[in-house]
């Protein structure tokens, strides 16, 4: 087991935000259609879908909405042509930032990208900028009320690269984007229900700031959520009230 992780931290407590935002259903059905066109509606071999599909399970969206999102993406009905679109950029004290959007607009969204880093003190920065901070991986959080030897051995045993202890008690299961399905199962069947799971960029080192630069990174950080292109915004930082 590694030492603790400021991801576990972050995440945990982003989920409980995110389920409040009113648009976590639109981002999730962009997702599924986006997901179910580029790889069909087959979940055993559509690990992408999948994962949407847990996600808009977890934030309680009605089967029948998560159905008609995959209609239309294999069906192709709306003409709208979503591609992904990634940005990189600075918050403050040099706090790294991605930016990850579904648009069928790249003039629109990079317009409105840029002008949310530079309206609250952000810049935005050339592709690859901040990218090398972050690790693509699977993360799966477990809460401290198991077994946590048995967690351990059943993780490592079936492709986990790693389980972190956090400062906060949790359990973080690490591995490989292409394993995180198969883990996810193999722990569920085993007993082991997630506080919450991804695939997405973990950092790899983090910026702590103040109390006065918290308030200001988060203003950035809520202006990109707002934007209806984004889907996932990705940092380094450590706030002072989380």
């Amino acid at each position: 087991m590694a030492g603790h992780s400021k991801w576990a931290n972050i995440k945990h407590k982003k989920a409980a935000t995110d389920a409040k935002r009113g648009k976590i259903w639109t981002r999730l059905i962009k997702e599924i259609t986006v997901a179910s066109r580029l790889a069909g509606d087959d979940t055993s071999t559509n690990p992408r879908l999948r994962l949407a599909i847990d996600k808009a399970t977890s934030a309680n969206m009605p089967k029948d909405n998560i159905h008609r999102a995959i209609q239309r993406g294999i069906g192709d009905t709306d003409n709208i042509n979503y591609e992904e679109a990634r940005y990189e950029g600075y918050g403050i004290g040099g706090v790294a930032i991605i930016v990850d959007c579904l648009t069928d607009n790249r003039t629109r969204t990079v317009a409105e990208v840029r002008h949310a880093f530079s309206k609250y003190g952000g810049n935005m920065g050339a592709e690859g900028s901040v990218s090398f901070i972050f690790k693509h991986s699977g993360n799966i959080l477990f809460n401290n009320n198991i077994n946590a030897d048995k967690l351990i051995e059943i993780s490592l045993e079936h492709g986990a690269d790693d389980v972190i202890t956090n400062e906060d008690g949790y359990f973080e299961v690490v591995c490989s984007p292409y394993d995180f399905v198969n883990l996810k199962d193999t722990l569920e069947q085993s007993g082991f229900k997630s506080e919450f799971s991804e695939v997405g960029m973990m950092a790899e080192n983090h910026v702590e700031l103040n109390a006065i630069d918290s308030v200001k990174m988060q203003k950035i950080l809520d202006a990109l959520e707002n934007l209806d292109d984004v889907q996932e915004v990705y940092h380094n930082a450590i706030l002072h009230n989380e």
